[in-house]
């Protein structure tokens, strides 16, 4: 006969499961799974990875611990791990001390420093399709049961339809928004290619025509490059790589790269950091990517003969956050526009037409920042500028 505790985790499983169907956010709806196979469970962590058919790996999507280091992304092996051997298999594991098993795959504790001890890992199916595997890890006290395995197949089948579901919602969601704004550049292919086979067209239209395809095919070439880095900061699939580094190198680095483009619009670029600044622990790639893509913004929103300021500075008195800053002195954005700034695609309509831009280089940032679990703010004046303020984590590694 099931016990009290037994039918109140099956309740709780209901309420549960009539939840999930009706949350198409997918990380909302992961992190909910995930909670929940830890209190059933009884275990200290929960994770999800998801399974990719065509690259035959697994990746983390999310974890009740995803603020380990290294963790967000990173990828484990079908062959030679105990997930991967649940979703060849198909099949439940119950481990009591994986150290001894010769499935376990130590790169993850590698990159993490989570010690794992015991496991209880199902497959998530859905149409006869593996899309993942749940762990628990580190139960609380004994051992995994045939119990915390029972419930953890039911919250499992139910998991992986509504997972499926909210995938499903979100590439058609993001693909319409892609294909509609494919259609612009298309358009102007489309006409362009038309002209140029009009026998009376003139040299100087030849060749003005020919420009166009040109920057249009620049145009649709950053569209596509940006729409990929996106889906794939949104999917998970993006492992950020931590180390300690000068951010003061680092925005040499950026105003280096970006020098001829503020030369052409007469910009001066200056940085502000303090001598004593510390390090800071993020992904270095990630971040330049970040404020290329402000320093850029700042470039051409500028004002001729404008000024763009790099500064960085230790926010709080414990010294646990770093300020980065990207202030310009251009026309501002207007006010109805900033709700909107890092939406998909968006591009203020002032400008739209004038300046070039795919508008996903905020929702991109964003994404990079929220990953390093920071914040991205924006202050603007209409005819005074703008500045865009990172507030990072000044230590990834270990905290």
């Amino acid at each position: 006969m099931p016990s009290t505790q037994s039918l109140t985790d099956y309740r709780r499983l209901l309420e549960v499961t009539r939840d999930l169907a009706s949350t198409l956010d997918l990380d909302t709806l992961l992190y909910r799974i995930v909670t929940i196979a830890t209190e059933i469970a009884c275990s200290a962590e929960a994770s999800i990875l998801l399974y990719d058919d065509n690259a035959r790996q697994l990746h983390f999507q999310v974890a009740t611990n995803m603020d380990l280091p290294n963790i967000r992304g990173l990828n484990v092996p079908l062959e030679g791990s105990i997930a991967g051997w649940i979703v060849t298999n198909r099949e439940p594991v119950r481990i009591g001390n994986v150290q001894e098993d010769k499935r376990f795959f130590n790169g993850v504790q590698d990159a993490t420093s989570f010690n794992t001890k015991s496991l209880l890992g199902i497959p998530l199916i859905t149409k006869d399709k593996v899309i993942g595997v749940l762990e628990t890890l580190n139960k609380k006290e004994g051992q995994f049961t045939d119990t915390d395995e029972e419930l953890l197949l039911v919250l499992g089948a139910q998991a992986a339809v509504a997972i499926e579901n909210a995938r499903l919602f979100q590439q058609s969601d993001l693909i319409s928004e892609f294909v509609h704004e494919l259609r612009t550049p298309l358009a102007s292919l489309s006409t362009a290619t038309y002209l140029l086979l009009r026998p009376e067209i003139s040299s100087q239209q030849h060749d003005q025509i020919v420009n166009n395809i040109h920057t249009e095919t620049l145009r649709l070439s950053a569209l596509a490059s940006s729409f990929l880095d996106l889906s794939r900061l949104e999917s998970g699939r993006v492992q950020f790589k931590y180390k300690s580094f000068s951010i003061e190198k680092l925005l040499n680095d950026c105003v280096e790269v970006m020098h001829s483009k503020a030369e052409e619009g007469e910009i001066k670029v200056k940085i502000d950091v303090p001598d004593d600044l510390p390090e800071l622990e993020a992904d270095p790639n990630k971040l330049k990517q970040v404020i290329l893509n402000l320093l850029s913004n700042a470039i051409k929103y500028n004002r001729p003969e404008g000024t763009v300021t790099l500064r960085a500075r230790i926010k709080n008195k414990n010294k646990k956050k770093m300020q980065i800053i990207v202030q310009d002195t251009g026309y501002g954005i207007p006010k109805d526009a900033m709700p909107h700034l890092f939406k998909k695609f968006f591009r203020v309509h002032e400008t739209e037409d004038k300046i070039a831009g795919t508008g996903l280089g905020l929702a991109i940032s964003k994404e990079i920042i929220q990953g390093h679990r920071g914040t991205i703010q924006v202050k603007s004046k209409s005819g005074k500028g703008t500045s865009f303020t990172l507030c990072l984590p000044l230590h990834m590694i270990g905290d």
